[in-house]
């Protein structure tokens, strides 16, 4: 029997690449949101904003980046996790 390896290797290629492009599209559907937090947690405004809203903000920035960031782990995971079975 064949080594089924390189076969299950080119399937998880192609559905890792399906999964960047749709994950990466997701990015559209993420940064209203985020925009609309901004604006209601009032992060523009520096006079008003305390310690523990700065710190949110912080976060809500950093949102897009965690995402891509995911993305590329499961797409990594699933690639070596094909490689080594």
């Amino acid at each position: 029997m064949k080594n089924k390896k390189a076969q299950t290797l080119g399937l998880v290629l192609v559905s890792s690449i399906f999964f960047f492009i749709v994950g990466l599209m997701c990015i559209n559907y993420i940064l209203p949101e985020i925009d609309s937090t901004r604006i209601s947690l009032n992060c523009s405004d520096a006079s008003t904003i305390t310690s523990g809203v700065k710190l949110e903000c912080l976060l809500i920035d950093t949102v897009v980046i965690y995402w891509i960031i995911l993305v590329f782990s499961v797409i990594l995971g699933a690639i070596t996790s094909r490689m080594y079975l």
